[in-house]
């Protein structure tokens, strides 16, 4: 349950959407057809904070006793940016989101704690105050950006070499604007070293049953 406190207090980076059932790989609440050991694209296992393996079905890696926590995502949102005239240049350049370990630091619960990742996308500065509203009509997918303008205010000390996904161009006339990214609970499996952690690689997420604007406000 510590995991679930840390979810709580965390909920910027870490907002969960659905919890399983000890030892069951299905979500009932977001997607009840579905089993979260073969339906993502791709997975990461950490042992002892270490990546040991990246595989495409964690089946022979469940047990009984496992729980699944499904966080929500900043990708729920990037159809309404782009809907509102927001262009995404991961997209634009066919990558995956650039995502950085920052300082600033998760509320610590129980044994868990760690640094927030956040994601990076490249805005207008004229389209900043939009990004902004947009975004925060979707507070259980990261909601509003966390940080916008100087990376190094937050412990990114180069935009180039993002630490997942892959570094992207900024413009003249744009401003790198950081959103909380689920990627965080990865940072802290390296921080804290739990025994065993499967989880999705970063960019391959879990789709669920749901529309994007069941998740806005």
């Amino acid at each position: 349950m510590s995991f679930c406190c840390f979810v709580n207090a965390t909920r910027s980076p870490v907002p969960f959407l659905d919890v399983t059932e000890p030892g069951s790989p299905v979500p009932r609440l977001v997607a009840p057809d579905s089993d979260l050991r073969i339906d993502l694209p791709g997975y990461r296992v950490y042992r002892n904070g270490q990546l040991t393996e990246e595989l495409d079905d964690i089946t022979e890696r469940w047990d009984e006793k496992m729980v699944g926590f499904l966080l929500g995502c900043s990708f729920t949102f990037e159809q309404a940016l782009l809907e509102h005239g927001i262009p995404l240049r991961h997209m634009e350049e066919k990558k995956n989101v650039p995502m950085y370990r920052t300082n600033i630091q998760c509320v610590p619960a129980g044994r868990f704690s760690g640094p927030m990742v956040v994601s990076m996308r490249p805005v207008k500065a004229a389209d900043i105050p939009k990004a902004v509203q947009v975004t925060s009509r979707f507070p259980s997918v990261h909601g509003a950006p966390i940080h916008v303008g100087d990376p190094e205010a937050i412990g990114i000390a180069d935009l180039s070499r993002p630490d997942f996904g892959d570094p992207v161009t900024i413009e003249n006339g744009e401003i790198p604007v950081f959103w909380a990214c689920g990627v965080t609970p990865q940072a802290v499996a390296m921080h804290m070293k739990p025994e065993l952690m499967l989880t999705h690689a970063p960019g391959h997420m879990f789709i669920t049953d749901k529309k994007n604007e069941d998740y806005s406000i």
